[in-house]
């Protein structure tokens, strides 16, 4: 397993949230991005989470709702990963997988397209 500190780990989920395409970020309203350490499980087999209800679910959406979250687990994260260029590929991906769900694309397509 790699080594890094939480506020590291935070500054490269930053950095790659950062260097995702405008048009991807644009649409994310009221959407938070958190980094935990493990899912709830004490896992390392999820690398992140959307935890929230997609655009194509939703009938209705106003002000006073909670924030969707994107959730992304750094143990995970740090344990699949090699280096830290890999560690960033993955951090990427993970994050545009986490996005989609938000879009409503499923795993299914995302393995389709290579996201998953």
């Amino acid at each position: 397993m790699m080594e890094m500190d939480a506020t590291a780990f935070e500054d490269l989920v930053a950095d790659e949230l950062d260097a995702l395409p405008d048009e991807m970020i644009a649409g994310l309203d009221n959407v938070v991005f958190v980094v935990e350490d493990r899912p709830e499980d004490g896992s390392l087999d999820l690398l992140g989470l959307y935890d929230g209800l997609a655009l194509t679910e939703r009938d209705r959406y106003g002000v006073g709702e909670l924030p969707d979250r994107i959730i992304v687990y750094r143990e995970p994260h740090l344990d699949a990963c090699d280096d830290v260029d890999a560690l960033k590929d993955e951090i990427h991906t993970t994050l545009v997988h986490e996005i989609a769900h938000f879009y409503g694309i499923d795993d299914r397509r995302l393995h389709e397209l290579g996201w998953a």
